[in-house]
């Protein structure tokens, strides 16, 4: 059973669906889509928060963890005890109900978004190496803090941002090797625009997404990141990588037009949210570092209109 003060701490982390730049599980959507994709998302955020450091009660979590209070400020420890507990919405076994302390082998899940995760699972015949992926990522950002080369930024996607789209056609069951190809350019792009909008609040955190070989390239150094605002080199660098990102999302966009009804609506979403998004950068002359640019919602609706319509 969860209990009033885990629903709190749950319903805090999905509440975030609301900033993100596309739709995660939109009302048009069929009620049981509609929750397992809240579950996905659950599942996603908790992973980004816990590798972030955003988490807004860190004890409370470690506790549903089975971790002591004093642990939740070790980001590998707490990804460690989340990924124990993953494998347990795995297992067979169902939730434990709500306790403290150590989890007992064998036991279901002692987080609450893992526990709602687990009809999802079943329903779905959803595999755990998605979301193994997903914490990887996470493990990564605690001891990777550059990326040297566009491509080893492409490969840290496959970890953190290919997963979601994976696990958005398994719930629909519309998975196809084609599909999957064009999800992973698709979220890859939305990946890396997410990036660009942040990078200012990435750098105080010690991590920098773009590629030191296209820094190089435009004589961008660290110290201009950390400026108030920025300069002409900085948003030449914007620039370039927002149309790289742009054209991961013209590669994924394939995709919308070879699913029907509700689906479709709920890809173009993504597709647009993510075009929408590079507008907010172009018309934000590509200054990141003022404050991160975001799109509105008459924007995003134009550019999943273009999308539905096959315009890229």
């Amino acid at each position: 059973m969860v209990t009033a003060e885990e629903d709190a701490h749950a319903s805090a982390v999905l509440s975030k669906a609301k900033a993100e730049n596309f739709p995660v599980a939109p009302r048009f959507l069929p009620r049981a889509w509609r929750d397992d994709l809240m579950a996905v998302y659950g599942f996603a955020r908790l992973v980004d928060d816990i590798g972030d450091g955003d988490l807004d009660s860190p004890a409370a979590h470690a506790s549903a963890l089975g971790l002591a209070p004093e642990q939740s400020g070790d980001p590998l420890a707490m990804l460690d005890a989340f990924e124990a507990d993953l494998h347990r919405v795995f297992d067979g076994s169902g939730p434990r109900g709500a306790s403290a302390g150590p989890v007992p082998p064998g036991a279901g899940p002692g987080h609450p978004l893992l526990r709602a995760l687990v009809p999802t699972v079943r329903r779905r015949g959803l595999t755990p190496e998605p979301f193994l992926a997903l914490i990887e990522a996470n493990r990564q950002d605690q001891k990777v803090r550059r990326y040297a080369t566009w491509s080893e930024l492409l490969a840290y996607c496959e970890l953190s941002a290919n997963p979601v789209g994976r696990l958005v056609l398994a719930i629909t069951g519309t998975a196809t090797p084609e599909r999957l190809r064009r999800s992973d350019a698709v979220c890859t792009g939305l990946q890396i625009v997410e990036h660009l909008q942040d990078v200012a609040e990435d750098l105080a955190r010690d991590r920098i997404y773009l590629p030191a070989e296209d820094m190089d390239r435009f004589r961008v150094g660290e110290a201009d990141l950390a400026a108030p605002s920025a300069n002409a080199s900085v948003r030449a660098l914007i620039a370039y990588e927002t149309d790289r990102a742009l054209g991961l999302l013209d590669e994924g966009t394939p995709l919308v037009r070879s699913v029907h009804g509700r689906l479709r609506l709920l890809l173009a979403g993504f597709t647009g949210g993510g075009r929408a998004a590079a507008g907010a950068l172009r018309a934000a002359r590509y200054d990141v570092l003022a404050g991160a640019p975001r799109a509105g919602a008459a924007r995003v609706l134009r550019e999943s209109w273009a999308s539905l319509r096959g315009e890229g």
